[in-house]
């Protein structure tokens, strides 16, 4: 019974993770190159992320440097940052893309804590849905007559630790985003 509570923490971790992933995705007034992870770019009819065709570099807090390997695919890299809901306006010299990053009205980092705590809460979802499930899988093998109504209580309160330890986690994750964005 103890690689169900193993599996339930790698589980959460990765929810964790996945959530880590999704914030540093999200503008704030800080250039980051993990703003460009989920641009897709049209690469010989494969699409393929930007950071796979160029290298992004932030030379100043507000400005991203995209700068392809092949300079042919310059004009496609400019059309999926574009397309993207970044909200930005590619300067392409020729040789570079350049990425202003403009100055977030209050406005704009209201909307963007509102979309933050959203993915906060699919986070925490996603941590209690690995709980319920592996509860619902200890209940069922304690019934198959595997452990005692004593173990089950036991292993189920290591499982609400963990779920706990990750919810704090997550919260954590989010107050430091939304001050993040909310920073001018």
């Amino acid at each position: 019974m103890r690689e169900l509570v193993t599996q339930a923490e790698d589980l959460m971790k990765k929810a964790v993770e996945h959530l880590r992933k999704e914030l540093l995705a999200v503008r704030t007034s800080r250039a980051t190159p993990a703003l460009l992870d989920k641009v897709m770019v049209n690469y010989y009819g494969t699409p393929t992320p930007v950071n796979q065709l160029a290298t992004i570099s932030v030379p100043e807090p507000r400005l991203l440097l995209v700068q392809p390997w092949d300079k042919s695919v310059l004009g496609e890299i400019e059309r999926a940052i574009m397309k993207s809901d970044l909200g930005l306006n590619p300067m392409n010299d020729g040789t570079v893309i350049r990425l202003v990053l403009p100055q977030l009205t209050q406005e704009r980092r209201q909307e963007l804590v509102k979309v933050v705590r959203k993915k906060a809460e699919e986070g925490r979802v996603a941590v209690r849905n690995i709980r319920r499930e592996i509860n619902d899988d200890l209940k069922a093998r304690q019934k198959e007559g595997g452990f005692s109504e004593d173990e089950l209580k036991r292993l189920q309160g290591e499982v609400q630790k963990l779920t706990d330890k990750y919810i704090k986690e997550i919260d954590d994750l989010l107050a430091a985003k939304e001050k993040e964005i909310m920073e001018v």
